[in-house]
């Protein structure tokens, strides 16, 4: 004992006399002045590191970039414009269980550290050793905070793994909680934070991922959102829907181990099946964009391209969503339709029978525009039979119709249709089949998680990782496959509110994604006999100007005979001599209305000649269909190129009364605080936000410029009325029973257009190159273009009537579903009278009687004594009596128009001259 008591003496003893050694004092005092050396040099590193940073005060005013969005007339999203896809949401707007979902995964310690996190630091740096030893791959772990994700994101904007930006994102996060409260740290990450997809901020995933707001997000949801930001490529529920839901689960533990739910809230939500949603896809949204990239293209070079992006801005389109539905859907029937008529042009490719066809299958590239059809083998193929492997291996046959079509494809070698190795595109319908074994309950086919794997989920990200096995629902092909082709010709469709000017719906081709050319604004082409109501109406409105008396009125003569006109001033002699739609028929005097109604072209060429070619193309000037108009007789007959969309412009000064409208594509444009920035409509509207007491509706004042006489603007709308009930589009009417629209109101199982009053004008180029029809109701204007994007004649006979005019009925029969029966709105001044349907005077005892509309003073009966001082009339013919009369027909005959049968023949119309017993 005493020996141990000495020897610890003696150690004590030893170590006190180095401490009192003078080497030791020395030592201490260079290791004291190296350690202040060092404080100053790592102060001084640190100052100076911090010297440049942002301050965090900017955060303060933190204005993102913000999604802008688009909406319909009705109200529906339609599309987003965004660099970032993000919507702003404050913190108070967050449901709990997501705030807690994202600590629970990137920062448990959130609301307790203060800004730097020094256990987890220690942990991550011990996590990077292990690794380091071990070998492991990988990116070195920082242990950062929410904090300090801010501050590297939003303030660094550097992601490098180097100390000195470790050292700045501590510094700017100390800072960040001196000024910012948790709350509002947590608002800035959770709207910053990237989630894949395009989707920044936590309300553009869920809106990205589920097509839901916050509020409306599960315990599930927000942990799969809280899940991503460290790997969302990795853990795209689209793209990788298993290690998604193995993430999610592992969150899901990890708030349970934090507290914040039950074991059986755990339990509830992993069991919750993986269902995510694609946003602003389907039918609906695919037939809307052309309009969309119109609008975007038109408001860029309003506001910029990138105020259109980053701003946020709401935009309150024109677009009617059931509308653009049927119009891009009536165009692509149209066009299929007449391809159809023209025959099979051959297999998509050929490959191989064998090993490896099923993979030869799929590797094959489907034609732009193909929607929803597939690619389908043919197998075996006979004149009778013909079966087709699927992509997803299955077999089917083609419909016995579609092979008959087939076989007008003559193949290079000889022979007929189709044969084995052909691939083809095809329509299949499928049903979905649930497999053995699976929950019908759980569509998304998830496993259902057990108790053991919630306890591995909260213990063991990586283990939560495993692949799991999915049973996948079946979708089986049912009845026969449809033979497919994309149709080579084009077209386009415009439908616009005559009143405004708003574009309803607009259809710019087949398929935006086979041709974003929109032609409905884009391509200039020839309307033809689509122009002669300019013609008319530039005659209708000469007169006296002092009285208001017309010299030309709908039941005015004018000669159908042969027209020569030849320039004998050039070296070699040029005529100009212009035939009926049939050519080499004439049929002598016959009335503006007939002229009009079956689209001669010798009548409209002596009319233009007769008032002049200056006064024609000065209306047409006046009313918008072109900036210039060379005043040659040629293009009275529709020579001049022209859009569809100032053919729709104009022809809505027909109808509402000869008013000036400029078509529009939104309404309003409010910037991200909701203040309005551009509005289309800007008249004033006294009383407009008064308190409504049952007082009348306020009355606006009418600021569109008055272009065309209301008296002549509606004698063409009226005359244009004969060209769909038994002129060159009477087939629109086919179904439809005699007698008007008066006469199917109460009918039932006729097409809903039968009850409307319609107008309209067919119009086809030389060699059938173009094909138009331009068509209204009461409060709709339609104009449809066919024809090929390299013009190229048609087919004979494949004319406006044959072509476009379907396409209107087609669009019109699902368009006015929502539209009251009204007939055209005649201005005062109008008077109606029975006249002779084929001399226009009044009418005898063995007369065609049919009902006219003339100008007051202007009627068969009255004298005309008209000087030489001929003028325009246009804004005096306001006054008179009011009628409402549309036109009754009285004692017509009963046989529509047909058109001479083809090999091939379009849906039988009237040809645009065609002259048999009409009325």
């Amino acid at each position: 004992m005493n020996s141990v008591l000495q020897g610890l003496r003696s150690f004590f003893g030893a170590i006190a006399r180095f401490l009192m050694h003078p080497i030791f004092r020395v030592l201490m005092i260079v290791v004291a002045v190296f350690g202040l050396i060092g404080t100053f040099a790592v102060a001084a590193y640190v100052n100076a590191l911090s010297r440049d940073l942002q301050s965090v005060n900017v955060l303060a005013e933190y204005q993102p970039e913000v999604t802008t969005r688009v909406h319909a007339g009705d109200g529906r999203l339609i599309a987003e414009f965004a660099s970032e896809h993000r919507l702003f949401v404050p913190y108070e707007a967050m449901p709990e269980h997501l705030i807690e979902a994202f600590v629970s995964a990137e920062d448990k310690n959130f609301f307790s550290h203060g800004g730097i996190d020094y256990f987890g630091m220690v942990r991550a740096m011990l996590r990077n050793a292990r690794d380091m030893i071990s070998g492991a791959g990988g990116n070195l772990q920082g242990g950062s905070t929410i904090t300090q994700q801010v501050a590297k994101n939003m303030l660094l904007n550097d992601s490098s793994q180097r100390l000195d930006r470790k050292i700045r994102e501590a510094i700017l996060s100390r800072r960040m909680e001196e000024a910012f409260t948790k709350e509002e740290i947590i608002e800035l990450y959770m709207n910053e934070i990237y989630l894949g997809g395009s989707s920044y901020g936590v309300a553009s995933a869920a809106l990205n991922y589920f097509n839901k707001p916050l509020t409306e997000l599960s315990l599930a949801e927000a942990a799969l959102l809280a899940a991503m930001p460290q790997r969302p490529g990795d853990v795209n529920p689209f793209r990788n829907p298993d290690r998604a839901r193995a993430r999610r689960d592992w969150v899901i533990g990890r708030m349970q181990a934090n507290g914040y739910i039950s074991r059986d809230e755990a339990e509830a939500a992993i069991s919750e099946p993986l269902v995510t949603q694609e946003r602003l896809r389907g039918e609906e949204y695919a037939a809307a964009t052309y309009f969309v990239e119109e609008l975007r293209r038109s408001l860029s070079e309003e506001i910029g391209e990138d105020e259109l992006r980053e701003n946020g801005l709401s935009i309150r389109s024109t677009l009617d969503t059931r509308l653009q539905l049927a119009a891009q859907s009536a165009l692509r029937e149209g066009l299929e339709t007449y391809d159809r008529r023209h025959g099979y042009r051959g297999p998509l490719a050929m490959i191989e029978l064998g090993d490896g066809q099923l993979d030869a299958l799929n590797a094959v590239e489907l034609p732009g525009g193909y929607g929803t059809r597939e690619a389908g083998l043919v197998l075996s193929a006979s004149s009778s039979a013909v079966r087709l492997l699927l992509t997803d291996g299955a077999e089917i046959d083609l419909a016995e119709d579609d092979i008959e079509f087939s076989r007008t494809y003559r193949r290079e070698g000889g022979g007929r249709g189709l044969q084995s190795g052909d691939v083809i595109l095809v329509g299949v319908e499928r049903e979905e089949v649930v497999p053995e074994g699976s929950d019908s309950s759980n569509p998304a086919g998830d496993e259902v998680i057990s108790e053991e794997t919630l306890t591995e989920a909260a213990n063991s990200e990586a283990e939560a990782e495993t692949d799991a096995e999915e049973v996948e629902p079946a979708f089986v092909p049912v009845g026969d496959a449809r033979l497919g082709q994309i149709p080579e010709v084009e077209g386009a469709l415009l439908a616009l509110d005559p009143h405004t000017g708003r574009v309803l719906a607009m259809a710019g081709g087949y398929s935006f994604w086979r041709s974003q050319f929109n032609r409905t604004v884009q391509a200039q082409r020839q309307p033809g006999s689509s122009f002669k109501p300019f013609v008319y109406a530039s005659a209708l409105e000469l007169g006296d100007p002092r009285t208001g008396q017309a010299v030309f009125t709908p039941a005015t003569q004018i000669l159908d005979a042969p027209f020569v006109q030849c320039d004998y001033t050039r070296e070699e002699d040029q005529c100009y001599a212009p035939t009926n739609y049939t050519s080499g028929r004439f049929y002598g005097m016959s009335t503006m209305r007939l002229g009009l109604e079956m689209s001669r072209n010798a009548m409209t060429v002596r009319l233009a000649q007769d008032i002049g070619m200056e006064q024609v193309s000065r209306f047409a000037e006046r009313v918008g269909v072109y900036d210039r108009l060379d005043p040659y007789l040629s293009m009275s007959l529709g020579a001049g190129e022209v859009t569809v969309w100032n053919m729709a412009a104009s022809y809505a000064a027909f109808v509402n009364g000869g008013r000036q409208v400029t078509p529009r594509l939104f309404d309003r444009v409010q910037d991200r605080e909701g203040a309005t920035i551009y509005q289309m409509d800007t008249r004033e509207c006294p009383g407009c936000n008064e308190e409504y007491t049952g007082q009348a509706p306020p009355i606006l004042a009418d600021t569109r410029e008055q272009v065309i006489d209301p008296i002549t603007a509606f004698q063409i709308t009226y005359m244009l009325q004969g060209v769909v009930e038994r002129g060159t589009a009477a087939g629109i009417r086919r179904q439809c029973p005699r007698g008007g629209p008066e006469a199917a109101l109460g009918v039932g199982d006729i097409p809903t257009l039968c009850e409307h009053t319609l107008g309209g004008k067919t119009g086809t180029t030389n060699d059938y190159m173009d094909a138009w029809f331009m068509g209204f109701s009461p409060d709709l204007v339609v104009g449809i273009y066919v024809g090929f994007d390299e013009p190229r004649s048609m087919g004979n006979g494949e004319a406006g009537g044959s072509v476009a005019a379907p396409i209107f009925g087609s669009f019109m029969n699902e368009a006015l579903v929502d539209y009251d029966p009204l007939p055209f709105r005649a201005p005062s001044g109008v008077r109606f009278m029975n006249i002779d349907a084929r001399t226009g005077t009044l009418p005898g005892s063995n007369s065609q009687v049919i009902r006219e509309a003339f100008r007051r003073g202007s009627e068969p009966g009255f004298e005309d004594s008209f000087g030489s001082d001929l003028d325009s009339i246009f804004g005096n013919g306001n006054s008179g009596e009011v009628s409402t009369g549309v036109g009754d027909i009285f004692d017509g005959n009963g046989d529509d128009p047909v058109q001479p049968g083809q090999i091939t023949p379009p849906p039988q119309t009237g040809p645009e001259d065609f002259d048999g017993e009409v009325y």
